[in-house]
């Protein structure tokens, strides 16, 4: 048998460890854009996502110890889809390298990566993170977290990040075929002999 408090204090603190290895990866990589020119898209809604994500950590362990806690029916799905939305971010992670961050940083002339998920899916780190927000709640029953914080993360990323995203790649990549055409158009003329 499980235990509800045994689970539930685990999957907090590898929840913890990993955003905590996650937020300073993405500054070593934010680091590592900037020095090659990157531009941030976006930062104003940034403080949102993180209070958002803040607020998401404190509330479902909340939400769950005030019920008992106990596991949830169907608890071993959502553990198993949690675990699958981990799987799926971390090879995203991995898909992206050094461009990977929390942070919409654009290194000009750089197009989107296409390997990974990204071959499939245009937003994959977004559907591991809507999926965790929603899952890990469910295991133990914390419905109101799964709801409330999953409808507004998703209501962020559809109505907000997603459009500033997609404008920011849209108008990068329309200034690097402008260049392009740019530079091409400029032709060396040798000197005449004389």
């Amino acid at each position: 048998m499980v235990s509800a408090s045994l689970l539930l204090w685990s999957l907090l603190a590898v929840v913890i460890v990993q955003r905590a290895a996650e937020l300073r990866l993405a500054r070593q990589h934010e680091v590592w854009v900037r020095e090659r020119g990157a531009q941030e898209f976006g930062a104003r809604h940034y403080p949102a996502f993180f209070v958002l994500h803040g607020a998401w950590l404190l509330a479902w362990p909340l939400e769950a110890a005030l019920r008992g806690p106990t596991l949830a029916p169907g608890w071993a799905f959502w553990l198993l889809l949690f675990t699958a939305a981990q799987a799926l971010r971390y090879w995203a992670i991995r898909s992206l390298g050094t461009r990977w961050n929390t942070r919409i940083l654009l290194i000009p002339g750089e197009p989107p990566i296409r390997r990974g998920p990204y071959r499939w899916i245009s937003h994959p780190n977004y559907v591991a993170v809507v999926t965790e927000l929603a899952a890990l709640p469910l295991i133990f029953g914390a419905y109101w977290t799964a709801g409330v914080i999953g409808a507004l993360n998703l209501a962020l990323l559809l109505g907000v990040r997603i459009p500033v995203e997609a404008r920011a790649w849209r108008d990068s990549l329309a200034q690097d075929r402008a260049d392009r055409k740019f530079y091409r158009g400029l032709t060396l003329h040798p000197r005449g002999r004389g």
